[in-house]
């Protein structure tokens, strides 16, 4: 029986971002309060009867097998395992799953029964854990490609609470105790001979659980790249990253009934010079151990990119978080006018 104060806190995470839309069955979920919900999780979702749960999240999902498909899921962690449920759409969103998720409930499907699948997975397999840049999400890695889930929680306070409470429950479970390590010198320690580069920050948890966390070169990294964007690698010292967030960009749907906006995620990038929008690969980097070849696309890929100059306004709506933020740009095609005129005027 879970302590007051644990079903309370418990409740008050149990709220779904209001600018995402979810299923009925989820819904449900998210209207479940205190003693009810702890009672749905034994009764609907823990697998064995002496589990606790300890934190509950709700956070958009992507999975190594389908990486386009960002999807709504209420997080469980619990002292046995780590359980994402999911919308029912979610199966039929991309044919390629059948194999992903072993579907045996299809007399359901025409009937009023709603359906939420639940992916499991065990703390005992857990292997390791990638924190993103400015905690905007995580990646947990089982010992499998079905195995890694990347969290988008959009925000470093939720990514924060989640691995602290992870921390704690992988800390009761009781695993063999690795082998005292050989002592190391620095560059053996830190550095790979093969490339002669700086590994990311890895903090290795009692229950043998990588937790890997980013360092400074993977933001030397971003600015390099940004700085090859902008055609101006000449400005990279003096190049600096000033904001890095997990957004979406609203693009609203004409003709429908409703005044209904389609959400794109996106990687907002602000440099002292520059507004950036990238798409971004949040599943396949760093590549798992089991990777056999680099993923078909690039980390980053540039979406649009605008100089601050011009920048003619900013128009903030007046609802509450998340806030809504348009950027309006003169409509400039040639952004370098003036110096092309003296060119063409002058020159050859």
């Amino acid at each position: 029986y879970p302590s007051e104060f644990l079903v309370q806190k418990i409740t008050e995470d149990n709220q779904i971002p209001v600018h995402l839309h979810v299923s009925a069955p989820l819904q449900y979920v998210a209207g479940l309060k205190g003693n009810a919900l702890v009672e749905f999780f034994h009764g609907n979702i823990a697998e064995v009867e002496n589990e606790e749960l300890r934190h509950l999240m709700w956070s958009s999902v992507l999975f190594y097998k389908t990486p386009n498909v960002e999807v709504m899921a209420c997080v469980l962690l619990s002292t046995k395992a780590i359980y994402f449920l999911l919308d029912d759409s979610f199966i039929h969103a991309d044919e390629h799953q059948s194999d992903f998720w072993n579907k045996e409930n299809s007399d359901c499907e025409n009937s009023s029964f709603h359906l939420s699948c639940c992916f499991v997975l065990k703390l005992n397999d857990l292997q390791s854990v990638n924190v993103g840049l400015f905690d905007q999400y995580f990646r947990i890695t089982g010992h499998s490609a079905d195995h890694i889930v990347t969290c988008l929680t959009r925000d470093s306070y939720n990514t924060h609470t989640f691995i602290q409470q992870l921390m704690a429950v992988l800390s009761l479970l009781a695993r063999t105790p690795s082998p005292e390590p050989v002592d190391k010198d620095f560059y053996s320690e830190f550095g790979s001979k093969n490339t002669g580069k700086m590994e990311n920050y890895e903090l290795i948890h009692s229950s043998r659980v990588k937790f890997i966390y980013p360092n400074e070169e993977e933001i030397g990294d971003l600015a390099f790249l940004v700085a090859e964007k902008m055609d101006g690698l000449s400005n990279l010292p003096s190049l600096n990253i000033l904001l890095y967030v997990l957004a979406f960009q609203v693009n609203h749907v004409e003709g429908s009934t409703q005044n209904t906006s389609l959400l794109q995620p996106k990687t907002l990038i602000l440099t002292s010079s520059d507004l950036f929008l990238f798409d971004e690969d949040y599943i396949s980097y760093p590549l798992p151990e089991f990777a056999k070849e680099p993923p078909k696309r690039d980390k980053y890929q540039l979406a649009d990119g605008r100089r601050i100059r011009d920048l003619d306004r900013v128009l903030m709506g007046y609802q509450t978080y998340p806030q809504a933020l348009t950027f309006v740009f003169d409509d400039v095609q040639n952004q370098d006018l003036m110096q092309n005129l003296t060119l063409d005027h002058f020159g050859e």
